[in-house]
């Protein structure tokens, strides 16, 4: 099965085989598995024989995936629905309000950002402390911070709204 997946604004064309251990990304091929580890979200994946683990989260837009301390925000299609959504003109713009949420409970170790700021994408927003890691949750796009619902020193919970970012007004 083919799914068109936009990862912070990137599109990638995903081939999943059903009868095979291998995925193909953008016509490059891999060795690929992955494994659900219980409740909350946890995953675990090999690619090319490399381990990683983190954390997968959806969300009202698509999905957040938490990987090596990184926050990346994707909209995951197959094809069908691809052509659909780019014929009716609903693919993911690059405008309107985004809610940055925490990909699964923790404690807020900083907010780096204010009210008003201007940000640009992959900018750090929140360092988020969960499963004794640090994790940054970076903007997924260049925007103006609009709100702030996180506080330093704070425990927050999965998919609780952290940082709203968006256009900047008038």
């Amino acid at each position: 099965m083919k799914y068109i997946t936009t990862i912070n604004n990137r599109e990638y064309i995903i081939e999943i085989a059903d009868d095979t251990p291998h995925i193909t990304v953008n016509g490059e091929a891999y060795a690929f598995d992955f494994q659900s580890l219980g409740e909350g979200g946890l995953v675990s994946m090999l690619l090319n024989n490399r381990s990683f683990e983190g954390a997968v989260g959806e969300t009202a837009e698509g999905w957040q995936v938490l990987l090596g301390g990184e926050l990346y925000e994707a909209v995951v299609q197959d094809e069908r629905a691809y052509r659909l959504a780019k014929a009716r003109g609903q693919l993911q713009a690059d405008t309107g309000e985004v809610q940055m949420k925490a990909p699964m409970p923790g404690v807020v170790i900083k907010v780096v950002v204010a009210v008003g700021d201007v940000v640009a994408q992959g900018q750090t927003l929140v360092i988020l402390e969960s499963m004794k890691m640090e994790n940054e949750l970076k903007a997924t796009r260049d925007a103006v911070v609009l709100d702030i619902r996180a506080q330093a020193g704070h425990s927050v919970e999965k998919n609780q709204v952290l940082v709203v970012i968006g256009d900047a007004a008038g």
